[in-house]
């Protein structure tokens, strides 16, 4: 078996490879069908299910993502065996994709619990390559620790389907924990040689991914309204204000270099899972305006201030994530840290605006930016823009 040797963090022109890439893009799959279930969820009122079920089927999602991304960074071999075990484990990704309508509309979560064991198999076989061929004994004890890690917390879901129904929530926060914590645990004497410029690229292509995810619900949405309904008029300022707050989104996730914030596990670690909410609120853009046309052409069973709260409480959240896990370690002023708070406030504010509420809350999306560069004009040294 060829040697798996950890990669420099400090490894010039480390970019995203094409299997990587090949990979976030098998994930588009399992993010647009937790889409379509909180559509259907939310458009028929029910409200509490339908955001617990995306909760903890996004979170399935993201962590599965999580697991080899960070592998990657700090062991890409880029070799025939490494590509055929990722590939191992995109069919793992797909098989979780299909068991996500179970998993969000009766809690069964048997056959995404089928394809995090192919993913994890995979992974685990990947851990214990790169034991095999560790530097140290410290890399190797880091190594097994994940390999183990990975083990024990895939049993524990694999215990969940034993579990009586009415226990299983709670179950569930209790095995997410543990998955979260196996990376503190296994990292916490040596860690792993983690690249902050990959890792910083490789989240900003997965943010590109789910906004492109959101752009192409919200298209099909006002696409099926049109063809059914014939309500240009009516889905207009819809349109436009979704694209308003998904530019503006664009802007603001990207308006500053992140990598050279990484400087540590401790950094790394928040940053890191702090984009569960980063992630979600933005796939939850697309879901909300899928529900908020079908509001507006009356197949959705909930009222209009709802279906506008649908696309502005994640759009107020994304903005504030944002602002706490990028933006607010480049302000320089107050005012400067200030606008993106303020925005969100704005935008949850738009809420009660009627049947035009996504539109104004475009609108205010769109002045963010504004604000945003304007100020960072005003402080050459800052290099926020929003």
């Amino acid at each position: 078996m060829p040697r798996m040797t950890a990669r420099s963090r400090h490894e010039e022109h480390r970019a995203a490879t094409p299997l990587e890439l090949f990979f976030d893009l098998c994930f588009v799959v399992a993010v647009a069908q937790a889409g379509a279930r909180l559509v259907h969820s939310l458009a028929e009122g029910h409200v509490g299910h339908g955001i617990a079920g995306y909760l903890a089927v996004f979170f399935a999602i993201w962590w599965a993502w999580m697991n080899f991304t960070w592998f990657a960074s700090a062991y890409d071999s880029d070799d025939p065996l490494y590509r055929v075990v990722t590939l191992v484990q995109i069919a793992g990704v797909l098989i979780l994709a299909a068991g996500v309508p179970r998993a969000f509309d009766n809690g069964d979560f048997g056959v995404c619990i089928v394809g995090y064991i192919v993913m994890r198999l995979a992974l685990t076989s990947q851990w214990l390559r790169a034991a095999r061929s560790a530097s140290g004994p410290g890399e190797r004890r880091m190594a097994l620790r994940y390999a183990a890690g990975l083990v024990v917390c895939q049993l524990g879901w694999v215990g969940l389907l034993f579990v009586p129904h009415s226990a299983r929530s709670w179950v569930f926060v209790v095995l997410a924990a543990a998955e979260l914590s196996v990376p503190v645990i296994a990292e916490r004497t040596t860690q792993t040689s983690w690249h902050p410029h990959h890792i910083a690229e490789r989240y900003g292509l997965f943010t590109l991914i789910v906004l492109g995810e959101t752009v192409s619900a919200a298209t099909v949405a006002v696409q099926q309204a049109l063809d059914e309904h014939d309500a240009l008029g009516d889905l207009l300022p819809l349109a436009g204000g979704g694209l308003l707050i998904v530019f503006a989104a664009w802007w603001i996730y990207f308006a500053v270099p992140i990598a050279g914030h990484l400087t540590s596990n401790r950094q790394a670690f928040v940053w890191g899972y702090g984009h569960s909410v980063l992630l979600g609120s933005a796939a939850a853009i697309g879901a909300g305006m899928e529900v908020a046309v079908e509001q507006r052409v009356g197949k959705a069973h909930i009222s209009t201030a709802a279906a506008s709260a649908a696309v502005t409480v994640p759009t107020a959240v994304f903005m504030l994530t944002v602002w706490a896990l990028h933006a607010r370690h480049f302000k320089r002023t107050t005012p400067q840290q200030l606008t993106l708070p303020v925005s969100a406030l704005a935008i949850l504010a738009c809420t009660f605006a009627g049947e035009r509420a996504v539109l104004v809350a475009g609108l205010a999306a769109a002045a963010t930016v504004a604000v945003g560069t304007a100020l960072s004009r005003r402080t050459p040294e800052s290099p926020a823009r929003a």
